[in-house]
C-alpha cells in the first residue's frame, strides 16, 4: 500500500511525538553510588532532582551497598522528621527501581541509622500529564514540596521544542 507524502509526513510526526513521551529509567543523582550522605548542600540529591523533570511512568533507580543502606519511600511528615518506623515501601536490594506512577511529590529517605538526619533524603516531583511540551503549568511553590528552590533547567525540553519547529517546517514544505 503506497502512502501519499502528506500522509507519510503526518504519520512520521505522530510517531516522533509518541517517542518523546516514553518512560525512562533515571539513575538517582545521575551516577552510581549517589545514594549517600551529601558532603555539602550543592551535592544534595534534592538539588539534582530540582534540576530534573520527571514524568509519570519514569522509574528511579538507586545503586547502593545493600549491606549498609536501604531506601524508604515515606510520607511528607516522615520525610520532614526522618521517621523510619512506618515507611510506605522499603527497599534493601542495592539495586532499587521505583516506578513514578502518579503526578506530585514522592519522598524518599535512607533507612540507615542517622543518614536521613545528615541529609540523605530525596524529594522527586512528577509533572502532571498536562505539563508536557504542549502546555505548561506553574511549578509548585517551595512551601508545598519543602525542597530547595532551584531554577528549572532541561535541555530535553528545549530539544523537543526545536525538533517540533523543524518537523513543522518539514511537514509544511511537503504539504505545500
Amino acid at each position: 500500500m503506497a502512502f501519499s507524502r502528506p500522509l507519510a509526513s503526518c504519520m512520521l510526526l505522530v510517531c516522533l511525538l509518541f517517542s518523546f513521551s516514553e518512560a525512562r529509567e533515571i539513575l538517582v543523582g545521575g551516577k552510581t553510588d549517589a545514594w549517600e550522605i551529601p558532603s555539602s548542600e550543592p551535592e544534595s540529591l534534592n538539588r539534582w532532582a530540582g534540576a530534573s523533570r520527571f514524568q509519570i511512568g519514569d522509574s528511579l533507580v538507586w545503586k547502593y551497598d545493600a549491606n549498609k543502606d536501604s531506601v524508604l519511600q515515606v510520607t511528607k511528615e516522615a520525610y520532614a522528621s526522618c521517621n523510619v518506623s512506618s515507611p510506605i515501601a522499603e527497599y534493601k536490594d542495592g539495586n532499587t527501581k521505583v516506578v513514578l506512577d502518579r503526578s506530585g511529590p514522592f519522598y524518599f529517605i535512607s533507612g540507615a541509622n542517622g543518614h536521613c538526619e545528615k541529609g540523605q533524603k530525596l524529594i522527586v516531583v512528577v509533572l502532571s500529564p498536562r505539563s508536557g511540551f504542549i502546555s505548561f503549568s506553574p511549578a509548585a511553590s517551595p512551601s508545598e514540596i519543602e525542597a530547595p528552590a532551584v531554577a528549572p533547567t532541561s535541555s530535553a525540553t528545549s530539544l523537543k521544542g526545536g525538533l517540533m519547529v523543524v518537523l513543522g517546517i518539514l511537514v509544511g514544505m511537503v504539504l505545500f
